[in-house]
């Protein structure tokens, strides 16, 4: 995401504190949050160190497992590469925000209902990542196995091999794949209303 897309205020951007700090204001889970941060904290450094939510997990810190998936003005993003201070005005949902109150999202529940885990530590990242995975299919984003012959802006049907492509930036060092693709296609089949927290 290039700096500063997808802001929702009128803001200019983060407001420069000092030469490495800079005041900005994120969306978590639906609560604005006014933060003083050094210009290299990390999206994912500000979840866990700063709002004390450790839902999104640290992998590898390269952007290569998915542990910290995270949704970004409703887009799947990896938030160890992702600079705070580049973010300011956006809406941040980590797998705390999935849930409306006890009531866990359905691709929760599905995880749940298919056993589609085993350590978890992936699976605030995997769940995360399943939402994405749901919208940009329903708005017809295509993956690298869409037939060409699908029309384009169309809903794409979650197959197998629709959603093994497009969560394989997902890793699950437990090997839970063939369960996340039952989570994933239960979640789909359960219709509209699905793809957001």
């Amino acid at each position: 995401m290039p700096s500063g897309a997808g802001r929702r205020d009128d803001t200019d951007g983060p407001r420069r504190v000092n030469g490495r700090h800079s005041e900005l204001t994120l969306t978590v889970n639906g609560t604005p949050h006014a933060l003083t941060l050094d210009h290299r904290t990390t999206v994912l450094d500000m979840l866990r160190e700063h709002l004390d939510l450790t839902g999104t997990k640290k992998g590898c810190d390269h952007g290569q497992c998915g542990a910290c998936t995270v949704l970004v003005d409703g887009r799947r993003a990896n938030s160890c590469l992702l600079l705070a201070v580049a973010h300011d005005g956006c809406r941040i949902t980590t797998v705390e925000g999935l849930a409306d109150g006890e009531r866990l999202h359905p691709l929760q529940e599905a995880f749940l209902d298919r056993d589609a885990l085993q350590c978890g530590y992936c699976t605030p990242g995997q769940i995360c990542s399943a939402v994405g995975v749901l919208a940009e299919a329903a708005d017809g984003f295509p993956s690298h196995v869409t037939p060409e012959t699908a029309p384009a802006g169309a809903p794409v049907a979650l197959t197998a091999d629709e959603i093994r492509e497009r969560m394989s930036g997902n890793l699950c060092r437990c090997g839970a794949y063939p369960r996340i693709v039952e989570a994933v296609a239960d979640a789909a089949a359960a219709g509209p209303g699905v793809t957001g927290p």
